[in-house]
This record gives C-alpha cells, sequence and structure tokens, in this order.
C-alpha cells in the first residue's frame, strides 16, 4: 500500500500547520479562554476560506470531495493549536452522518452551510443512561398530527453551546436498546422545549445537557428517514474515532517536541538536562510511541475509506484503544519531564495533556472499545469455525 501524500495534501498540511503558528497561537487561546471567548468567527471564516469545511463531502453537495486521510492530515495539524472551534462536532460528526442519512435535497442545504461556514452543527445522540453504548437510547419522538413531539435528556453534547443548530437522536420505534427504530431531528439551538445546560470541560470546550420537554417539530425536522439513522449513526461515530485518533496522534507530537525542547534548554549542573541518559531513555520511549500512534492513525484513516462498514467501526475503535494508552504515556512523561512547570497554565504542555485526558473519555474510553474489538475477535473466530 501506498502511504505517500500527494502535492496536495503536502500542502494542505503545511499551510494549515502555519496558519496555527500564525494565526492561532497558544497565546491567544489562553486570551480567549481567559475572555470565555469558546468560538472565534473570523477563526471559522478562516476554515472556511481555507476549504476545509468543505473538504470531506461530495462535489454534488457542496464538498471539495476530500477522502479520510484528508481527514487525518487537518486533525493532525490542527491538533497543536489545541482549537477551540467545533470542527469535529460539525464537520466530522454532524457532516458525516449527513452525507450518510440526509435527503438529497437536505444535503444540499445543510452541508452546502457547513461548507460556507454560515452553520455549525453538535450531534446529540447520547442518554443519560447511555453510557457509550450507540442504541440505548430514551430520548422519544412521537408523530402526533403530522408534527414531531421529542422528550428526553441529552448528555454531554460536545460543542453544543457554540453551535446554532443541533442533530437530536430519538426513538421512534422498537425498545430502548433496539439498534432499529432510531431518528434524528436537526433542531435549532434557541428550540422552546429544549433547555441547555451548559459547563466547561477539563480541556478548554464547552458542552451540554439538553433537557428536551415536549418540544414539537415540524415535518421537515426529520433528516432522512424515520427508524432506520442507527447505520449512519455508527458510521459518523466510525470516522469521529479516525479523526480522533488523528488528532491524539498530533496532540502526541506536539507534546514530544515540546518536551524535546525544554530538555535541550533547561540546565542543571551547567548542563542541558536533555544530555541524561535517563531523560534521553524516556524521550525515546515517547518517540517510538510517536512512531506507533501515527501508524495507528493512519491505519484507522486508510479503513474508512474501505467499503465494509463495520470494518470502518473496528478499526476505529483500534485506533482508540491504542492512541488513548499512547497518550497517557507520553502525556504523563510531558509533564513530569518539565518537572513543576509541567502543571502551570503558562505553558502549552499541561494543556496538551488536558486535552487527551478529555479527548481519551469523548465517543467511549479505552475500555469500551477494547470490549467492542474483542467482541468482534470473537465473532470472527466462530464465523470461521463455523465454515
Amino acid at each position: 500500500m501506498d502511504f505517500t501524500f500527494t502535492e496536495e495534501q503536502l500542502a494542505l498540511q503545511d499551510t494549515l500547520t502555519r496558519y496555527i503558528d500564525k494565526d492561532y497561537t497558544f497565546e491567544q487561546r489562553s486570551k480567549n479562554l481567559a475572555a470565555n471567548q469558546h468560538i472565534n468567527e473570523k477563526t471559522w471564516a478562516d476554515f472556511a476560506a481555507l476549504g476545509i469545511l468543505a473538504l470531506p463531502f461530495a462535489e454534488e453537495d457542496g464538498g471539495l470531495a476530500g477522502t479520510p486521510l484528508d481527514t487525518y492530515l487537518v486533525m493532525r495539524s490542527l491538533a497543536k493549536g489545541l482549537i477551540l472551534e467545533p470542527y469535529i462536532s460539525t464537520v466530522v460528526l454532524s457532516g458525516t452522518f449527513l452525507q450518510q442519512h440526509a435527503t438529497a435535497q437536505q444535503r444540499n442545504v445543510l452541508i452546502g452551510a457547513i461548507a460556507d461556514g454560515s452553520a455549525r452543527f453538535a450531534f446529540a445522540h447520547y442518554d443519560v443512561q447511555s453510557r457509550y453504548q450507540e442504541s440505548r437510547i430514551h430520548t422519544k419522538a412521537e408523530n402526533k398530527a403530522g408534527n414531531w413531539i421529542l422528550s428526553g435528556h441529552k448528555a454531554v453534547v460536545i460543542d453544543a453551546p457554540v453551535c446554532d443548530h443541533w442533530l437530536i437522536t430519538a426513538r421512534t420505534a422498537g425498545q430502548n436498546n433496539d439498534s432499529n427504530g432510531l431518528s434524528v431531528f436537526l433542531v435549532k439551538a434557541d428550540h422552546p422545549g429544549i433547555t441547555a445546560k451548559s459547563y466547561r470541560l477539563h480541556d478548554g470546550h464547552l458542552a451540554a445537557d439538553l433537557v428536551i420537554n415536549n418540544a414539537q417539530l415540524p415535518p421537515e425536522s426529520l433528516i432522512g428517514d424515520a427508524d432506520t439513522a442507527y447505520p449512519a449513526i455508527m458510521q459518523a461515530l466510525a470516522a469521529t474515532n479516525a479523526a480522533l485518533a488523528a488528532e491524539a496522534a498530533g496532540l502526541i507530537q506536539a507534546l514530544n517536541e515540546a518536551t524535546l525542547e525544554y530538555l535541550k534548554t533547561r540546565k542543571q549542573f551547567g548542563v542541558a538536562i536533555g544530555t541524561f541518559q535517563a531523560l534521553q531513555h524516556r524521550m525515546a520511549d515517547m518517540a517510538i510511541a510517536a512512531e506507533q500512534a501515527t501508524s495507528m492513525a493512519l491505519l484507522a484513516a486508510i479503513g474508512q475509506a474501505g467499503d465494509d462498514p463495520q470494518d470502518r467501526i473496528i478499526k476505529g475503535a483500534a485506533a482508540r484503544v491504542l492512541l488513548a494508552k499512547l497518550s497517557r504515556h507520553v502525556g504523563e512523561e510531558a509533564v513530569q519531564l518539565h518537572g513543576g512547570m509541567g502543571v502551570t497554565d503558562e505553558l502549552a504542555v499541561p494543556h496538551y495533556f488536558k486535552r487527551v485526558t478529555v479527548l481519551n473519555s469523548q465517543y467511549g474510553d479505552a475500555d469500551f472499545h477494547l470490549q467492542r474489538y474483542s467482541d468482534s475477535l470473537l465473532t470472527s473466530q466462530k464465523t470461521q469455525d463455523a465454515a
């Protein structure tokens, strides 16, 4: 398999790297957080101008027909900036779902709005009872006189406070744990009957719990066909897991670069501490972890281009398991090698570590994804034995 990136992909990576270094510095991000500014409209407009909001979508829907490898490069490049903007929520998670499940007319309008930066979407899927189980949905939607009536309680909807539209999953048929009978509805963030309880996550992003009390929605709020959204939800989450793995790989690289620079400049006993053999060994282990992370994130990205939907899910899960382990190891080492400075807000390193810590609990933690991967191996073995 050819892992060589095209000239266009390398140019994209270089452009985004320069943008982060020049226009999305750690200092400016810190000022934005101190001012409780969790979304910068100019930055979002810049993302639209750079084309990364339109990148993954089909040309007929207003996109640039990018590949999962393009998304991999975007996430790795943006990772160093610790961006607060809802790129994953809007473009990867919500965008992939819309591409998979929305009608042609809905795609034309909604994906076009994502691509030009005029709309941001948060995906409200998990209920308070879900605990990562994608089919365990208790939020209900009933069709009454042509309108939909929604009631339920959504938990930890990432980026909901900075998005103007929410995609809300509800059960329209079946039992609470059935994969069949799930539907998704488009709701404006200020819709009557929905109360958002917002809070700040450890990494600076905002999230919200949505309390939905008999919210009335028009028929056109239903995305695609009723009762059939589950496969598209799973594919959107698979793409999201691959994107998060790519971001984690980028964060590991950023942690290593910052730590190596510190070891070269911090002196004890008149010499740089990077000359101490024990610290060199620890830095070597971090470098090995970075290579492993890159390989696994690439595998997950390539897997998203495959034809087998289940394989895409499993590849994403496998990447999340390994990246959780590697990012935690590198983050802990980076903080310790910085000494007392490693826990101060003035440095980027602790913020990188906060991000990987929060990231490793989103859309399934390591234990959840390991169980999914293990179950897939057992199922495959049983299939082979039966054959």
